[in-house]
């Protein structure tokens, strides 16, 4: 296989697993009042395309996830009134957030068990994406915490209500796709001893 026809066939799979993950976005099982949700593994593609071919297509994916995310998005921004907040929204929200998600493959040649390698990396940049919005909580979305003393406890309480849930949903979800996939191969039969 010639190097250019190997980065279409990769460039084609983020395109769909991109596709894959905006269309599970959508599919939201539970949505806070004021942003934030639980969705049916919409994680769950970036981190595969991420195990499957490395780092930096993951975080390529991942980026171009957040763009979609914050067209979507795009109402959270009525919200805010100061340019920072606007920029503070756009990086923390948006951008890191589900960038990092790219980095889901992170074990695949440091441990090798795929369940285990793939579900530990999807737990770490779900705990990342969860930093992320904990910090636009606290810097941007203070104002929401009325009856709340302390705005830290608030972000943490509100961004972990949902990000616990969907930490716990992509973790099963990988995990479960890894015992019938191989994602090291490019066709993922895996085989049966």
């Amino acid at each position: 296989m010639s190097d250019n026809f190997k980065k279409i066939r990769i460039l084609t799979e983020c395109a769909i697993m991109v596709a894959l993950s905006c269309v599970l976005s959508v599919i939201t099982v539970y949505k806070l009042p004021q942003g934030g949700g639980i969705t049916a593994f919409s994680q769950v593609p970036i981190i595969i395309l991420s195990y499957r071919h490395g780092l930096k297509w993951g975080a390529f994916s991942g980026f171009v996830l957040s763009i979609f995310q914050m067209i979507t998005g795009f109402v959270n921004f009525s919200y805010v009134n100061t340019v920072w907040a606007y920029i503070a929204v756009a990086m923390l929200d948006y951008l890191v957030a589900f960038t990092v998600l790219g980095f889901g493959g992170m074990f695949r040649n440091k441990i090798k068990n795929q369940a285990l390698s793939i579900g530990l990396g999807a737990g770490i940049v779900s705990f990342a994406r969860l930093i992320c919005h904990f910090l636009s909580g606290v810097t941007v979305w203070a104002d929401y915490a009325d009856g709340w003393k302390n705005v830290w406890v608030y972000s943490l309480a509100y961004n972990g209500s949902y990000m616990g849930i969907e930490t716990a949903i992509t973790v099963i979800g990988v995990v479960l796709l890894s015992a019938v996939l191989d994602f090291s191969k490019p066709d993922l039969i895996r085989k049966r001893k």
